[in-house]
């Protein structure tokens, strides 16, 4: 008798911590809730995320459909054609449409970018990461590496490792624009890395025994997850201006290879400006509005990471 009463008593404190555990996960909001209620706090980020992901997906899908090199084929008889006669929005000297130049210029930049933040980001992390945990002589080695890399006068270098190769595409110089662009989120970790390395889980961590890996990228990564992700997208932003003004000097995309930056690049003849303002003003804005929305996105996002952080 007495058995059967303990056995139920085991059973009912089985059930009641079962159920306390599932109250507890159903009070706490998961991440996609608290950033669905800071999205919807801030109307301007909330729109900025439906217009980037509409935006890219437009780019994306429209790109399928027009032919590039048809599109940047010289056709006289619409030069400099005004919107919404011959082109909906107009026509360059060349007589090449804008909004096709336009589509495909937008998915060159933004795939680049894309790529360069995802490599560059995902270096720099690790390294920063590795520099601030382990510190001492690993510390000092890395670092020395990085002040040489940090003298190399990068955008000179970039312009004569364009100049020598002798084809390339996007691929290529996403590749080559990685080699410069990790330095700042490497230095940015390593010092965030550096004062995580010094509190108390990860003295007890390895007073425990777990291995130099497991704290780095299991303990400390997810601590500094906020920081890396405005990191992250405000490169993004960045790196689209990067491939847009090597562009715009001649030496990003081959000729040929529609780019934001060599639509802008008409910008530097004084008729342009006065008189066919569409041949650069359409893809100008078009870099302004999706910088700032990038920018929106990236505060809510950080907010999200501090609010879960902050509940865990």
């Amino acid at each position: 008798m007495a058995s059967s009463f303990d056995s139920q008593s085991q059973i009912s404190a089985a059930e009641l911590d079962r159920l306390t555990k599932e109250a507890e996960q159903e009070a706490t909001p998961s991440s996609a809730k608290i950033m669905w209620h800071q999205f919807k706090r801030d109307r301007a980020a909330l729109i900025s995320l439906i217009a980037i992901v509409g935006f890219i997906v437009f780019v994306v899908v429209g790109s399928w459909f027009v032919d590039t090199g048809k599109a940047m084929n010289v056709d006289i008889m619409a030069y400099n054609s005004p919107p919404f006669s011959d082109y909906l929005l107009g026509a360059d000297s060349s007589g090449r449409s804008i909004a096709q130049q336009l589509i495909v210029g937008s998915r060159n930049s933004i795939c680049i970018a894309l790529g360069l933040t995802a490599i560059s980001s995902t270096f720099g992390v690790v390294y920063g990461l590795v520099s601030g945990f382990f510190g001492g002589l690993v510390d000092l080695t890395m670092q020395r590496l990085y002040d040489f890399m940090m003298i190399i006068p990068m955008l000179m270098t970039i312009i004569v490792i364009v100049t020598i190769i002798p084809q390339y595409n996007a691929i290529t110089l996403t590749l080559i624009l990685s080699l410069f662009y990790w330095m700042g989120t490497s230095r940015l970790i390593r010092s965030r890395t550096l004062a995580e390395s010094q509190k108390d889980y990860v003295t007890a961590s390895k007073t425990a025994g777990s291995s130099n890996l497991k704290i780095m990228f299991r303990e400390i990564l997810p601590n500094i997850s906020s920081l890396i992700i405005v990191d992250t997208t405000l490169s993004f932003a960045e790196n689209i201006g990067v491939e847009t003004g090597l562009s715009f000097l001649g030496f990003g995309l081959p000729n040929g290879t529609p780019s934001l930056g060599t639509l802008i690049a008409n910008a530097t003849d004084p008729e342009n400006i006065t008189q066919y303002w569409w041949t650069w003003l359409f893809a100008a804005v078009e870099i302004i509005l999706l910088c700032l929305a990038i920018s929106y996105v990236g505060q809510v996002i950080r907010r999200t990471l501090n609010a879960s952080q902050q509940i865990d």
